[in-house]
């Protein structure tokens, strides 16, 4: 999920060329209700483009209409989508952020853009994350009262092999989760090692994604994040945790165990 966070306010506030497309659409999560957001959405690109035609006769946006037009023509991501969506979209911006409540249809095309829906989201006061940890593996959730998304971690090293590369004792048990998501069952490989490196490499990669988790999403989002992992991990993470948003309370239960609709109905009690 890509979210939108109060530290990309200033950013989207700052002068951009005109003109500044913010188009914001109710979207579903399930069929066949979602079969109508891709055929509401080209209704809102016809609307736009007759809105740039008329108060910017003179400029050209054969640039800028491409690229709404390709995100017309994804199947998949039209096959995924949260509650709503909000795009802002100007010459040298395109924004796409996947909202977890819906916003009322709106497209307005001015000289800058229009962040008040957003605004209104960032300043709800339900909000939170959910750090999915076990020894090996990382996952962070983002969530309100009514629904939870993964979080798009971009270039976040999520597993221990990746975040520790070189570092990681050559003997150590890996395990990699090819789903990814909550609810995959772990594959197990390798043949183990010393406690003492197992425990180090836990640390180090507690480490790891302690600090990045920090500097990448706590930190700009501002949002109380909640530790969900086996009764064992909390200790040793919590040791090693600088992140003043970490919440005293959490879940003692390996997350692979429950659904995401589960994930969130124990993390929102």
């Amino acid at each position: 999920m890509r979210q939108f966070i109060a530290t990309q306010v200033n950013e989207l506030l700052a002068e951009h060329e005109p003109p500044c497309v913010s188009l914001y659409q109710p979207t579903h999560r399930s069929h066949p209700e979602n079969q109508q957001d891709p055929i509401r959405y080209r209704n809102l690109l016809q609307e736009m483009e007759a809105s740039l035609r008329k108060k910017y006769p003179t400029k050209k946006f054969d640039v800028l209409l491409a690229r709404f037009e390709a995100l017309a023509r994804d199947e998949d991501f039209w096959r995924h989508r949260t509650d709503a969506l909000a795009i802002l979209a100007s010459a040298d911006k395109f924004e796409v952020f996947e909202l977890q409540r819906p916003v009322a249809e709106l497209m307005v095309v001015a000289d800058s853009f229009h962040l008040k829906p957003l605004l209104r989201i960032v300043q709800s006061a339900d909000r939170y994350q959910i750090l999915c940890l076990n020894r090996e593996e990382a996952r962070l959730y983002e969530g309100n009262r009514d629904a939870l998304d993964p979080v798009d971690l971009g270039a976040m090293a999520s597993t221990m092999g990746a975040a520790l590369g070189e570092e990681l004792t050559p003997s150590h048990q890996t395990v990699s989760s090819p789903g990814g998501g909550v609810g995959t069952p772990a594959m197990r490989h390798g043949q183990g090692s010393r406690k003492d490196d197992v425990d180090g490499d836990r640390d180090r990669f507690f480490r790891a994604i302690d600090r990045d988790v920090l500097e990448q999403h706590s930190r700009p989002s501002g949002l109380p994040l909640m530790l969900v992992a086996l009764a064992e991990h909390h200790a040793p993470f919590r040791a090693v945790s600088h992140n003043p948003y970490l919440m005293a309370e959490g879940l003692t239960i390996h997350p692979d165990a429950l659904s995401l609709e589960q994930l969130r109905v124990q993390a929102w009690a």
